[in-house]
């Protein structure tokens, strides 16, 4: 355990690090300084109007907090957020004085002229709404409006489990709010008060996620730093508070108050207290607690545009269509990671409009599935542009051939609440008879935590069902992964009608036969209950193929030679394995001369980047892949379901190296491809060794196949499935 001197020397050594995936960068970043303290701050947007300014909160967490708020709000806004004195990569200054309530007030000021910012509308979250109640009394004229979500205001409001213990004194009890105490803090155990205190402010069930980021910011504060920040606020150790009422009695500007009813940390009394006093409306969340800016982004996220909106309105022109005058619309949503779900998506649009041909159909789609789509000259919604890469999060969340999968999900909060906002913001304006979200996690969860937001038929895909731990996450990762199966189970059981249908692209046979978690039901039990199957869908029909003798000609390939593909997806994951299989090639071509190889580097990898080798074709992205897959003897490919399904409907041999901690390639698909008895399964520490590789490799160019045959009618049979839906 750290001591508090050495947590402190850390980190005045070390600079806060951000989170490497973001809904948005910001346009400009920076730093002012007041009065010696430096200040850093980021502004998002340039020309917009107005602006939206974040506020600090309680040192204990960076300016971070609203990161799913601000790729939603700076597609509107222009949006300035800073670190507050203590926290992030601001300042730390020593002593009670330097964190008084008007110290913070007077670093808004400094950050708004730093920025340009002549008038904002404050944003504010606990200890915030106090700095800003300060900024707005004493300065007027540079704030257009207060919207304070679970304001911490030290209104004379009773809680009597904090007050038996008082901050400022040694307690011989150290659970609960007795933690709350500056001695617990410099001499006790500071990572369980951290652990305590985020589970009192994410008090809803299955917030995970957000305790573990809050516990990971709270590390980054030293525990003085924190009790100067709380002496300040409270008067404490020379710091002059001044009485808050009559300054909330000054202000001018419209003021929105927003309070959950959970709240353990501040109770929405002290809420309705500061609303009343502002002459401000009330909203309460029933259920909700300190922090539903973080658990429920999507309802804040709609709150804060409305009051901006009706603070700042703007001069809109708008178009409303009578129903009877709309043509069928619908949406589609094929997930990015990879390239196997825009094949089969593009393959059951195919079929749904031959049962509905004046069917208007729209993509909201990123790269690479819009690569993939413009081949086939389908419609791109504008609204894509918006839309945060999940691709490029996964990218930079590989390591050498190892992708964590679910906690990269995890990882990805972010940028999955600013994609469901860009879809709100779609589907508010485009009446859609239909959506079909093709594996769009972001899109099913948060419409199950915000099913008013529905207005149109929803239809669900996926080829896995739950989420899984792999052996080295130990009990800890069992733990996560059985919690959000649970959340998943509970929202599918209350609100049944969110999903007019649940497509599972696959047969029952294809699920694992594994349990969510403990106390929790069997996978394939549930899947089978909850799901229709439509089979696999392969996206095209292999009997139909014709042409790869040619294929082969145009590639080079004689007669009396043996061709060996390597694909690694569309994302840029698979470079490593490009890598190891170049290696290996040498020793393939003494054992099986005759063999020759075409890499296909996918739309994310450069071929430029990979070093020539004698026997190998490089080329990008192929638009026909299937038709190589086809033409080929055998093949080298990553885990991923599509490929290797592709290769098990083409009676393929091939090997696939599943990348490491992936579960659904390792658990998923693996059962999948073991029940139809495809492919040599080899684990990436196998493929580091050139020889062992080059062996795995040419021993497979001459086994015998008895693959059981893949369905060739999926397409058909999903859009049969939803074709009723419109």
């Amino acid at each position: 355990m750290r001591t508090a001197r050495r947590r402190a020397a850390e980190e005045e050594d070390a600079d806060v690090v951000h989170a490497p995936s973001r809904a948005r960068d910001p346009d400009v970043q920076g730093v002012v300084e007041r009065d010696g303290v430096r200040l850093a701050y980021e502004v998002f947007g340039r020309d917009q109007h107005p602006t939206v300014l974040l506020m600090p909160t309680w040192s204990i967490v960076p300016s971070r907090h609203w990161k799913a708020q601000i790729g939603y709000l700076a597609r509107h806004y222009r949006v300035v957020t800073f670190d507050g004195r203590g926290s992030g990569r601001s300042d730390r200054p020593a002593g009670a004085a330097a964190y008084t309530d008007d110290q913070y007030a007077e670093d808004t000021l400094a950050v708004m002229d730093a920025t340009g910012t002549e008038a904002a509308v404050l944003v504010s979250l606990s200890c915030g709404g106090t700095w800003s109640v300060h900024v707005a009394a004493g300065h007027p004229e540079r704030v257009l409006g207060l919207f304070a979500i679970a304001p911490a205001c030290g209104f004379p409001v009773s809680q009597p489990e904090r007050e038996q213990y008082a901050w400022g004194l040694r307690h011989e009890a150290r659970q609960g709010w007795a933690r709350y105490n500056r001695y617990a803090w410099l001499e006790d155990d500071y990572d369980g008060f951290l652990s305590f205190f985020f589970g009192q402010m994410y008090s809803e069930p299955h917030s995970s996620k957000q305790i573990e980021d809050a516990i990971g910011w709270g590390r980054e504060v030293a525990p003085r730093t924190l009790v100067d920040t709380t002496a300040g606020r409270m008067g404490c150790d020379g710091a002059v508070c001044l009485p808050l009422e009559p300054l909330c009695r000054q202000v001018r500007c419209p003021v929105t108050v927003v309070h959950g009813t959970e709240d353990h940390v501040r109770p929405h009394a002290v809420g309705e207290r500061l609303a009343g006093l502002t002459g401000g409306s009330l909203v309460l969340l029933e259920g909700s607690g300190h922090g539903p800016h973080a658990r429920d982004p999507v309802r804040i996220n709609h709150l804060i545009r409305a009051f901006v909106d009706r603070v700042c309105p703007r001069v809109e022109r708008t178009t409303w269509t009578r129903a009877a005058r709309r043509p069928k619309r619908a949406l589609y949503l094929s997930s990015p990671i990879g390239l196997g779900h825009a094949q089969r998506d593009a393959a059951i649009a195919a079929e749904l409009r031959l049962r509905h041909p004046d069917l208007q159909l729209d993509w909201l789609a990123q790269h690479p599935v819009t690569t993939v789509l413009a081949e086939r000259g389908e419609r791109i919604h504008p609204a894509s542009a918006w839309l945060a890469s999940e691709s490029g999060h996964v990218e930079h969340e590989l390591g050498e051939h190892d992708l964590h999968a679910f906690q990269a999900i995890r990882r990805m909060d972010e940028i999955l609440v600013n994609n469901f906002m860009v879809f709100a913001d779609v589907v508010a304006e485009g009446h859609y008879d239909l959506v079909i979200a093709d594996e769009a996690w972001d899109v099913d969860h948060f419409l199950h935590e915000n099913p008013e937001l529905k207005r149109f038929a929803f239809a669900w895909m996926t080829d896995f069902v739950g989420w899984l731990p792999m052996p080295a996450g130990g009990a800890a990762e069992a733990a996560l992964t059985a919690d959000y199966n649970a959340e998943m189970i509970e929202q599918r059981a209350r609100f049944r009608r969110v999903r007019d249908r649940s497509v599972f692209v696959g047969s029952p046979d294809d699920v694992v036969d594994a349990d969510f978690g403990p106390g929790l039901p069997p996978i394939r039990e549930w899947t089978e209950a909850n799901f229709d199957f439509a089979g696999y869908v392969t996206g095209f029909d292999p009997a139909a193929l014709a042409g790869t003798d040619e294929l082969r000609r145009d590639l080079g390939v004689g007669p009396d030679e043996k061709l060996c593909l390597v694909t690694v997806g569309g994302s840029g994951v698979g470079g490593p394995l490009v890598r190891r299989v170049l290696d290996a090639v040498p020793g393939v071509r003494r054992l099986v001369p005759e063999l020759r190889f075409l890499v296909v580097t996918g739309p994310r990898i450069d071929p430029a980047t990979l070093p020539g080798t004698p026997g190998v074709m490089v080329t990008g992205y192929l638009p026909d892949l299937y038709r190589h897959l086809a033409a080929c003897d055998l093949a080298v490919v990553q885990g991923g379901l599509t490929t290797c399904m592709e290769l098990t409907a083409l009676r393929k041999p091939f090997v696939y190296v599943p990348l490491r901690n992936h579960f659904e390639q390792n658990l998923h698909v693996r059962h999948r491809l073991d029940r139809y008895g495809a492919g040599r399964c080899l684990p990436y520490e196998d493929a580091t060794d050139p020889d062992a590789f080059a062996e795995a490799i040419a021993k497979e160019v001459t086994r015998e196949l008895a693959y059981r045959p893949v369905e060739t009618d999926g397409a058909r049979r999903a859009a049969a499935l939803l074709a009723d839906l419109l």
